[in-house]
């Protein structure tokens, strides 16, 4: 449906009928974003100057293709950026910050530094050694990170790789390492791999316990399920989105567990740690004798996710914005350009050191002046109304809210001190959501009379309203289509005057799943090998205990051990109380059976090359005493739905 359909704000009603296909901007859409231009200075070109300076070449249309032929990227579908004005479906922030992260290429910053930037949701940074090449974050896939450094050596000396950094632990900045080395180069001592301190732990622990959940609340997030164009995936504030293919890992070589200068492959380069800020593990780098400054991810061209929608562990603001403080005092006069493994550089000391001063700044008022409210006694939502970013940090670019955002920061802030529980006592055992959308509806006067207002309401514009209320008539009775169609054009709208990339597309995914019902799917995607074979065995048993169904494992009782003889692994694993326990290095005196296998047997099964019963059955697990107690226990194993339903009550 073309924009131009909506022509007066009679065609409102006629925008919330029942359709599968996106609606138009209203009216009230259009005033929301047209306003937009008048709150900031568009006419500021300086992120584009930088954003272009030093580009060497690109592949057409960043395409990139896998082995097999398939797309892992490709900027194709972003050609609706090429227009400078943004449609009136799009916030025209959003829209200039989407036009930013779709200039790809190579470039270079310095001297001997280069960075692929635009073709994954990462830029993968290439330092130039005596002998080779220092690649810093791999990017997220092998094929992607594969083109990147092809792209380099068509345009400067082909040199091996001497060495690959891991600047944190998220996996758009690991997982294409096997696109640039190979397990056999690092195990030969060719190649060397750096990471910071705790990089093993967290970089495999933070999406396994939860990872059902945060896969499927990472489609919202990132809007995978959604069409790129003006009514719907625009950007995700970090970049253009996710490349598709495997996930790789290999284990570093050296840990980084203090700050201070080391020399990689004749390049001295100044760490600066970072835990707990934007990740577990993490550092930043600096090189002095480029003058280059390497922030990693604690610094961006936005606000970033101190609560990440996803869900994950809240992050530390305060320490968060620290860092930042260390970085520029130690750095900022020294520095001609500042470097992130996202975004576009900035250059000049001077621009630097305001850049990094604001960015310090940022977090810290978020950490401040939500935990100031929450010692007023203000709620979560309270403190989200009522924050605001002084005039000098909001008129900045990159402190506009296109990925994390003041409002979900704010709450974030406020669970990190307090949890979710507000202390108003009528909160702390509150009804189900279905319970209570259903006495809700009912006293409201039923569906038909919430839904004549709710339509009232989103004719004037209402839509925040009007989302929250059609949640209610839909959680109440999930066959109400005029209810989920209404709720989707709510949804719709929100999402289309959104700043933020991933609320942009939580929205619209919410409005897509409203009007289009998941079909179910009946398998698991197997896990990626790689990440598998770095899991600590002991988190094995983790994803056992919280995939153990409780009400069923009522009354069973038993005491196993396990032994894997490659790794000479031994552990003690207790079933009681409907708990599943474990403890490594020991093993009962009086068992109900024993397991004996290999940890590659494990991770056979975790891949789905095996399954439990088949490596019985051929031989390669064994199992000394009663055989039916390890059946039992993965008969009371849940096995979890990909896509739970989200906007609509659980079936």
């Amino acid at each position: 449906m073309s924009l131009r359909t909506l022509t007066a704000v009679t065609a409102l009603s006629l925008a919330v009928a029942a359709t599968a296909e996106p609606n138009p901007p209203t009216m009230a859409t259009r005033e929301a974003n047209a306003a937009v231009l008048q709150q900031l200075d568009f006419s500021d070109r300086q992120a584009f100057e930088n954003a272009r300076r030093g580009f060497i070449a690109a592949l057409p249309d960043a395409m990139v293709k896998d082995e097999q032929g398939q797309i892992a990227w490709s900027n194709t579908r972003y050609a609706f950026l090429d227009s400078e004005q943004a449609p009136a479906s799009v916030n025209p922030s959003l829209w200039r910050q989407a036009r930013l992260n779709a200039i790809h290429g190579l470039f270079q910053v310095a001297e001997g530094i280069y960075q692929v930037r635009g073709m994954d949701l990462a830029n993968m940074t290439i330092v130039e050694g005596e002998t080779g090449l220092i690649i810093i974050d791999p990017l997220l896939t092998p094929a992607t990170a594969s083109a990147a450094l092809r792209l380099y050596r068509q345009h400067r000396p082909d040199r091996p790789v001497a060495a690959v950094i891991y600047t944190h632990t998220h996996v758009d900045h690991f997982g294409g390492v096997k696109g640039v080395t190979t397990q056999a180069d690092v195990d030969s001592g060719r190649v060397r791999i750096y990471a910071p301190d705790g990089f093993m732990e967290h970089a495999v622990s933070e999406n396994v316990i939860a990872g059902a959940a945060m896969t499927r609340r990472a489609k919202y997030m990132y809007g995978t399920e959604l069409t790129a164009g003006p009514l719907g995936h625009v950007d995700t504030g970090l970049g253009k989105g996710l490349a598709r293919g495997p996930l790789t890992l290999i284990p570093p070589t050296d840990l980084v567990r203090q700050g201070g200068v080391q020399q990689i492959d004749g390049v001295d380069i100044d760490f600066q740690l970072a835990p707990h800020s934007e990740a577990p593990a993490e550092m930043m780098m600096y090189f002095p004798a480029q003058r280059v400054l390497n922030t990693a991810e604690i610094t961006s061209q936005h606000l970033h996710n101190i609560y990440t929608l996803r869900g994950a562990e809240v992050r530390d603001a305060n320490r968060w914005s620290r860092y930042i403080d260390q970085v520029l005092a130690r750095y900022g006069e020294s520095s001609d350009v500042v470097i992130a493994q996202h975004h576009w550089p900035v250059w000049e000391t001077a621009h630097i050191q305001a850049f990094l001063a604001e960015q310090r700044d940022l977090y810290k008022f978020v950490h401040d002046q939500s935990v100031r409210l929450m010692n007023h006694g203000y709620r979560p939502g309270e403190i989200a109304e009522t924050l605001s970013l002084p005039s000098t940090l909001a008129s900045r670019w990159h402190a506009r809210d296109y990925y994390g955002t003041l409002r979900h920061n704010a709450r974030g802030v406020y669970q990190k001190y307090l949890g979710w529980y507000d202390a108003n006592p009528a909160n702390l055992n509150p009804p189900t959501p279905v319970d209570n959308a259903r006495k809700t509806i009912e006293y409201m006067g039923g569906q038909e009379a919430v839904l004549a207002r709710a339509r009232t309401d989103y004719e004037a514009g209402h839509y925040r309203w009007v989302a929250s209320v059609m949640s209610q008539a839909v959680f109440a009775d999930p066959t109400n289509q005029a209810a989920r169609d209404l709720a989707a054009s709510a949804l719709e709208q929100l999402g289309y005057q959104a700043e933020s990339g991933p609320w942009r597309d939580a929205y619209l995914s919410g409005a897509q799943e409203l009007r289009e019902p998941l079909s179910r799917q009946t398998t698991k995607p197997a896990m990626h090998t790689d990440l598998l074979q770095a899991l600590d065995t002991g988190m094995f048993f983790d994803l056992l205990g919280v995939r153990l169904n409780g009400p069923k494992a009522e009354g069973k009782r038993s005491v196993m051990n396990w032994v894997f003889t490659d790794s000479g692994e031994r552990f003690r694993v207790n079933l009681q109380n409907s708990a599943l326990t474990w403890l490594p290095d020991r093993q009962d005196e009086r068992p109900d059976a024993t397991i004996t296998l290999t940890r590659a047997v494990l991770d056979d099964i975790l891949v789905r090359k095996t399954s439990f019963p088949e490596a019985i059955k051929t031989g390669v697990i064994k199992i000394d005493g009663d055989a039916s107690k390890l059946i039992e226990l993965l008969g009371l194993l849940d096995t979890f739905e990909p896509d739970f339903p989200i906007v609509t009550p659980r079936r």
